[in-house]
């Protein structure tokens, strides 16, 4: 996940999608809509893209793996592309860092929030619990059914941990008259810290086996 810049250009609030394109595409690719309103994301520093090209391609082994012995499914793996909410409509949207989503019918179409399987993110020391909760909490409400987390160490610079969560189906039981604060939310269903596992292995939405010398720098 970019952290958020000091300050950027003198821009309204709100913006239409249409607005957004007409701006520089410097400007706009470090510009979220979250329901119409500016969010400004600023891109990492070169370590945070290049363990983001190392997921998306190991992610990518995998899909294609699976999609070998079952060629009836298809999926596609991809980094920092636009996911636009709603079924019509460009003026809601977020980038992740990477994703796992269905194949479309169409050739450069638009990404919905109802085509992805996995949206994921990777954070750096910098990211504020604030900001990743915030993302978070969008993609569950759109029904996601997995999240993904990256945390980033250093000393040496490497993955130091990766979480996936599940989308909860379901709420808890509460105490009588509390209702949740937001309507969906995720569950962590799976973790894997660098040196206290061989990899990643995980069955959702296919089967991932990742060890991390595929993932080192």
């Amino acid at each position: 996940m970019p952290t958020p810049p000091v300050e950027g250009p003198d821009l309204p609030e709100y913006m239409t999608w249409e607005e957004l394109e007409q701006l520089p595409d410097e400007i706009a690719g470090e510009i979220e809509l979250w329901e119409g309103r500016v969010v400004w994301v600023r891109r990492g520093p070169a370590e945070h893209q290049d363990f983001t090209n190392l997921l998306w391609s190991a992610l990518r082994r995998c899909a294609r793996e699976r999609m070998s012995s079952h060629p009836e499914q298809c999926w596609r793996v991809s980094s920092e592309t636009n996911v636009f909410f709603g079924r019509t409509g460009k003026s809601d949207f977020v980038t992740p860092d990477f994703l796992v989503f269905r194949c479309l019918e169409q050739e450069y179409q638009d990404i919905r929030a109802s085509d992805v399987l996995v949206a994921g993110e990777v954070l750096a020391p910098s990211n504020t619990e604030r900001d990743v909760e915030a993302k978070k909490a969008r993609y569950a409400g759109a029904g996601i059914p997995w999240y993904w987390e990256v945390i980033l160490g250093r000393n040496p610079r490497r993955i130091a941990s990766i979480r996936a969560y599940g989308l909860e189906s379901g709420h808890g039981q509460l105490p009588d008259g509390v209702t949740p604060f937001r309507p969906a939310n995720y569950i962590v269903a799976g973790e894997w810290t660098f040196g206290a596992s061989l990899g990643i292995e995980f069955d959702h939405p296919f089967a991932i086996r990742i060890p991390w010398s595929e993932l080192e720098f």
